[in-house]
């Protein structure tokens, strides 16, 4: 059985600019936090407010697991569930 780090080596990363992009937003619309990850700026949520296919969803508050799964893990599980969903 592979380990959660082994998962995670055998994947390919995508630049956040080009993930952004399949939304519609450019890269002065993010918050670069290296070439791999980044927040939307606040600002950036009147641009998408009226999107039909988008959503804000906030996870504010959430007691970890005991493997320390918490509000960054649930935030993407479900962005990628609903992705996956169209």
């Amino acid at each position: 059985m592979l380990t959660d780090l082994d998962i995670a080596r055998q994947v390919q990363l995508k630049n956040v600019d080009e993930i952004a992009a399949k939304i519609g937003l450019g890269a002065q619309d993010i918050d670069h936090y290296g070439e791999y990850k980044g927040k939307i700026r606040y600002t950036t949520l009147s641009k998408i407010q009226n999107n039909p296919y988008g959503k804000l969803i906030l996870v504010s508050a959430i007691t970890p697991t005991p493997a320390g799964e918490g509000k960054t893990t649930v935030a993407i599980g479900l962005s990628q569930a609903l992705n996956q969903l169209g």
